[in-house]
Formats: structure tokens, C-alpha cells, sequence
């Protein structure tokens, strides 16, 4: 639109100094609940030096069957004196359904609406109250009773954000099944992958979903993945579908709006082992009492990429983690009562986990569930939302902000935001005009700026302002969360103290933290302890300035965070070279104006195969089959060799510089040819 010019000059988005300080605005300062800085300090000291009593206090908010039968807290983070092991208040008995469903409504909290659905066409919405997600998620935990699911099954889900999909997980934690939420944008054998790994009893999808303008079926993925499966001779008994777009509709939408139904998605059921949710629903009873399952009882996986390219099932278990997720929800957006709290992320990722179902719902509070995009219709969607629902507490990431601020102001103004006062940013360091932009256009520059960091191993936020008691600076992640204790190590594991930059670890453990990687606790110890015995090592840098500010600097292996999607080089590599003109393949990340990172791809071909244009768009279309959209490379480089040492090790270092046109390369002694670096350079993909 020719009119959306930026509403003011950009000076504010350049000219700050990194260290200039914001104070927390007064009016979310007055009535949080960590209102000074002193008072953050105190409860911090507390939570690192007696964590049995700081958490301890935090755990009696929450009904529990039986308490503790032994210590409250016991972990070793160093492998030379055992086995890594974490455990909180194990031998306590409680359920997470009961507490963030049966407790609410036990308070009077029955008839407050839980979640607004806002679908992915304007105009297309419903709401739920707690007492109606009560009944949904009863009836499904009896449907999967029904169907054979027990206590340490694992249920696999690949869904849209509908409300269903909160009622699945809330039904499996309920009955206490293991949820695997896959999102829904991975491939049918990334999915196949992930369903085999857990070894899923049953899975849960929908029908279709419309990302946007684009129509996905989401049911012939699964199909595929599913067969995959039945061949490995593993097949999944159950499938239930979600009637989300088909017609006759279900209670996603008891009135017809925008794109639903959709009469051009073709559905097939096979007869032994599909089922549809509503006709299961219907006959199902909305009474089922909860299964009382340890503390220390799985609660749900979720697959993250991991360095050898084999992802990683992330294993959180029950109390720990929904202490720690409701805690965190409270303190880092400093959530209240009478909040309309919006968390834009997938659930198929950690941060709808925590910040989409079990935070808020643990804090009897409103939230939005967005199954739309924000820039569909147009780059005003988020806003339209926010003055749609009155949202007051709104967290995204900064790819989502970066995406937004090239349209200019007026895509913002024109809507209503008054009611917002904490804007959180979530998946990946937030740069600082960004950060400037969040700030003045959306928050008025009267909103406290949450800039969290942390990881799908460790539950819930580690570093991170509080909205009223934190002075913030642009991009820095500020300070540690209660019970976490920091430290940057150098290469060779020293301590750095006060200013210095090196690997970001912890020191003692935290409730929310993953308790092993599912059916393989060695690599478990491997990815995050043994680098560092006594420490738990997250990946990745960061640095810390003269006033005690911590700032993340980004992955420090071979991972790539794309737009807050942690990718693996080795997957992406593993994909091209199924491919049969590739010989070999090595992956870099690359900075991105908008993704924050992108991923650029050398090639090395076979002999008598030709480079060609055709044959980069083949290859980007192998990595979206293969993984998923998402990991497409944004470039693809023909590679005659590699940098490699004399052993053999791809220089990767090498690579990132050529990728970027740096020419400073560092030391090349050891590389067993050093005329390949021109001629990669010589190669390069000149749009990069």
C-alpha cells in the first residue's frame, strides 16, 4: 500500500547506545509482582542458595496426592562421579491436568474463558471456558482409554493450532500417556522418524489446515508417514482426525467462516485405524478422574535437532516442569488475573508448550491460541488481533518483528494497542533496531520489553528480564531467572569472571530442565555434560559486560537458528547427498535480514554432473521433503572441493567466511589444499 510510509523518522531505531538503560514502566512497575530490582535479588538468592524452600513454597500452590519420599532436590551434573541424573520432589504423586483444569475450577474459575481461538482467516474464532476444556478433555481421555492408551504410552500429535490440540495434550496428561507433538510443517519422515523413535501407540492430527493462503493436507502426510511406519514393521493402530476444514464441521466450527469447510480436500481413512475425533467425542463420557503419576513420571517428549543430525527426544517429566512453567509464565510477563495473554508460537515447538497451554493455564489466566500467520491478510494481522481481544501481555519472536518493521509504522498504528503492557521476544537473540522498533512503534514506548532466552532442554525461560523490576538494555537477555546460576566458560573450561565472552553453561539444576534424551541417556550426557563435567553446557556463546548484563551471541556448534527453529547442518547435509548428482555436502549458517540466520549449502557433485540452476531448485526441494519447508537452504553453491584437513575434517570456520565474502580466513596451515579457498570464493552465490 502506497500510503504505509513510516509514521515518524527512525532515529530512535538507530542512534541508542548498547549500554543506555530502560527503566521499567511505571505502570507495570506498581502493580507487579517483583517490583524492584532489591526484591528480585532477594528471592534469587533464596532460589540458588535454598532451593528447597524457595521451590519448596511455589510447590504447595499446587495439589499434590502424596508428598516427597525422599529429598526434595537431587542432581550430579559431573559424569566422572556417576551417572548425570535430576530429580525433584520424586515419590510426590499429582497430575498437571488436575492442577491447571479441576484446581481452576475448584477456585471459580469454571466460566472464565481459557482460551479465544483466533483462526487463521479473520473473522473465524471461538472461545472456550475452563469448564468446557474440562469436559473436552475428559471426554478425549476416555477416548483414549477406548482406544488402548495407557499410563507410558506415548501418543504422537501433528495438528493445526486448534483448540483440540491443547485438549489432546491435556488428555494424555490427564490419563498419563506421554504426549510427541510434532509440528506441523516437518515432512512426512521427519514425522515418520519421531513417531518411530518414541515408538507411538497412536497419533492425532486433522483433516487440513490453511497456513495463510496456502492449503495444506495434513491427513496424507501422516498417511505417508504412517506407512513409512507399517513398513519398518512398526505400524500405529490409532489415528484421530480432527474435522477442521472437511464438511459437516465439528466444534472447531460450529459456524462456517472464511475458507471452512473446504470442499477440495481430499480425505482418506483407512477403515482399521482411522477414526474421527467428533464421532469418538460424541459417545463419549465427560467425566475421568485423574491418573496420580510421580513427580519424576514422564510428562512429554519433544524432538530437537542435535549436531549428528539425528534428532533429539527431549524428555520433561511431570512436577518439575509444571512448577517451573507456571512460575516463569507469573514472574517473566507478570501475569494477572484480569490478563489476556498471547503467546503467537506453534505448539509443535517448546515455547507453545510452556507458553501457549501449561503457563497460563497453570495461572488461570485468558490466552489466544493463533492458528493464522502475521502477515496474512496483511502485516497488520498481530495488531488487529491485539485490538480485537484486548491482549495485555504479548510474546513472538523476533523474526516475526524483523518481518514486519519493512512495511513501516502505519500497519501498526492504525490499531488500538493501549492495552498492552509486557512485550516478550522468544527463539533466537533480538537485534538491537528490532528491539528499538518493538519498543516505540508497537509499545508505545510504554511497555516493559522481555527479551527471553532459553531452550527446549531446559522447560521454560533461564536469562530474562522481570517487566517490573529489570532495567533493560536493547538485545541484552539481562539476568538469570530464579534457581538459575550462570557462568561463560573459555574453550579450555575456565571460568571467565565479571566482562568476557565464551560458552553460556549453568551450574545447578532447575526444576523445568530435561531429565534425559528418550531411550538414549548417554548421549544425553554427551550433548550437554562431558564438554564440561559439572556443568550443564547449553551450545551455546554469550557474553557478559561491565555491569553484569548478559547478552547471547548464538549457537557454538554446528546448528543453525532459523527464524527460532534450531536446524542441524548435518540433517541438511544428510538430505543432499540422497540426492544422486551430490557427492558431498556441507551447511553454514548465514546471516538473514529477516530469519536472523538462513542456511547456505556448498555441493561437491559426482563426476560428468553439471551445476546448474535446475539442479539447486532439486536440491532446495530435497531439503523441504526431507525435513520440512522451513529448512530449505536460501543458498545452494557448487563446491569442485572442500576445506579439509589433513585428516580429513571439513574446516567448516572456512566455509562461514566464504559464505559471507569474509576473506580473512584465519589460519590455513592445516588444510590439505589451500587453493580450494579461492576457488570456492571464486564460486560463491552472488546474491549472498
Amino acid at each position: 500500500m502506497s500510503d504505509n510510509k513510516d509514521s515518524h523518522p527512525k532515529l530512535h531505531i538507530h542512534t541508542h547506545d548498547p549500554d543506555l538503560k530502560f527503566d521499567p514502566p511505571k505502570r507495570v512497575a506498581e502493580v507487579a509482582h517483583v517490583q524492584t530490582f532489591a526484591q528480585y535479588e532477594k528471592m534469587y538468592e533464596q532460589s540458588v542458595k535454598e532451593p528447597e524452600i524457595f521451590w519448596g513454597e511455589i510447590a504447595e500452590q499446587f495439589f499434590w496426592a502424596s508428598q516427597p519420599t525422599g529429598a526434595f532436590v537431587q542432581y550430579n551434573f559431573d559424569v566422572r562421579k556417576g551417572p548425570i541424573s535430576i530429580k525433584w520432589m520424586e515419590g510426590a504423586k499429582t497430575n498437571i491436568c488436575y492442577n491447571v483444569l479441576d484446581k481452576n475450577i475448584e477456585k471459580g474459575l469454571g466460566d472464565k474463558i481459557a482460551f479465544f481461538w483466533e483462526g487463521n482467516y479473520p473473522g473465524d474464532d471461538k472461545k472456550i471456558t475452563y469448564k468446557e476444556l474440562f469436559e473436552e478433555v475428559c471426554k478425549f481421555s476416555n477416548v483414549l482409554k477406548q482406544l488402548g492408551v495407557k499410563k507410558g504410552d506415548r501418543v504422537a500429535m501433528y495438528m493445526p493450532m486448534i483448540v483440540e490440540l491443547v485438549v489432546a495434550m491435556l488428555a494424555c496428561a490427564r490419563i498419563g500417556a506421554v504426549h510427541s507433538i510434532v509440528f506441523a510443517g516437518f515432512s512426512a519422515e521427519s514425522l515418520r522418524d519421531r513417531i518411530l523413535d518414541a515408538s507411538c501407540d497412536a497419533i492425532v492430527t486433522a483433516d487440513g489446515v490453511w497456513r495463510g493462503p496456502k492449503l495444506l493436507n495434513l491427513k496424507a502426510i501422516v498417511d505417508k508417514a504412517l506407512d513409512f511406519c507399517a513398513e519398518k514393521g512398526k505400524p500405529v493402530k490409532s489415528c484421530v482426525v480432527v474435522k477442521h476444514l472437511t464438511a459437516d464441521g465439528d466444534a472447531t466450527s460450529k459456524e462456517e467462516k472464511g475458507k471452512r469447510p473446504c470442499n477440495s480436500l481430499q480425505i482418506t481413512m483407512k477403515d482399521s485405524r482411522d477414526r474421527w475425533w467428533r464421532e469418538l467425542m460424541t459417545a463419549a463420557s465427560d467425566h475421568c478422574d485423574p491418573e496420580w503419576v510421580d513427580a519424576e513420571d514422564p510428562l512429554f517428549m519433544l524432538y530437537t535437532s542435535g549436531s549428528t543430525g539425528k534428532p533429539k527426544g527431549v524428555l520433561h517429566t511431570v512436577g518439575g516442569y509444571m512448577i517451573y512453567a507456571a512460575t516463569t509464565s507469573k514472574y517473566s510477563f507478570d501475569l494477572h488475573a484480569d490478563d489476556v495473554y498471547w503467546c503467537t508460537a506453534d505448539i509443535g515447538w517448546i515455547t507453545g508448550h510452556t507458553y501457549v497451554c501449561y503457563g497460563p493455564l497453570a495461572n488461570g489466566v485468558t490466552s489466544v491460541i493463533f492458528e493464522g500467520t502475521p502477515m496474512f491478510p496483511d502485516a497488520g494481522r498481530l495488531w488487529d488481533v491485539v485490538d480485537k481481544y484486548k491482549v495485555t501481555k504479548f510474546y513472538t519472536a523476533p523474526t516475526a518483528i524483523r518481518s514486519l518493521m519493512k512495511f513501516g509504522d502505519n500497519f501498526v498504528t492504525k490499531y488500538d494497542r493501549s492495552s498492552l503492557k509486557v512485550l516478550g521476544t522468544v527463539g533466537e537473540p533480538i537485534n538491537p533496531e528490532a528491539w528499538h522498533w518493538y519498543n516505540t512503534v508497537v509499545g508505545n514506548g510504554n511497555c516493559a520489553v522481555v527479551d527471553t532466552f532459553w531452550q527446549t532442554e531446559t522447560g521454560g525461560h533461564v536469562i530474562t528480564p522481570l517487566p517490573g523490576a529489570t532495567k533493560t538494555k536493547a538485545g541484552s537477555a539481562t539476568f538469570p531467572f530464579f534457581g538459575i546460576v550462570p557462568a561463560i566458560l573459555s574453550e579450555d573450561g575456565v571460568e571467565v569472571k565479571g566482562p568476557g565472552q565464551g560458552y553460556l553453561v549453568f551450574k545447578q539444576a532447575w526444576p523445568g530442565l530435561m531429565r534425559t534424551v528418550y531411550g538414549d541417556h548417554e548421549r544425553f550426557e554427551t550433548t550437554y555434560f562431558k564438554k564440561f563435567p559439572g556443568y550443564y553446557c547449553t551450545g551455546d556463546g554469550a557474553k557478559r559486560d561491565e555491569e553484569g548484563y548478559l547478552w547471547i551471541t548464538g549457537r557454538i556448534d554446528d546448528l543453525v537458528n532459523v527464524s527460532g527453529h534450531l536446524l542441524s547442518t548435518a540433517e541438511v547435509e544428510s538430505a543432499l547427498i540422497e540426492h544422486d548428482s551430490v557427492a558431498e555436502a556441507a551447511s553454514v549458517s548465514h546471516p538473514h535480514s529477516i530469519k536472523g540466520e538462513c542456511i547456505y549449502c556448498f555441493v561437491t557433485l559426482n563426476e560428468g554432473e553439471a551445476f546448474t540452476e535446475e539442479l539447486s531448485k532439486e536440491l532446495k526441494q530435497v531439503v523441504r521433503e526431507k525435513i520440512g519447508p522451513f529448512a530449505q537452504p536460501d543458498f545452494i553453491q557448487n563446491a569442485p572441493a572442500l576445506p579439509k584437513t589433513r585428516s580429513g575434517k571439513i574446516m567448516r570456520r572456512i566455509l562461514r567466511k566464504i559464505a559471507v565474502n569474509d576473506r580473512d580466513v584465519g589460519d590455513t596451515s592445516t588444510l590439505a589444499d589451500e587453493s580450494v579457498i579461492d576457488t570456492l570464493f571464486s564460486l560463491r552465490c552472488p546474491s549472498a
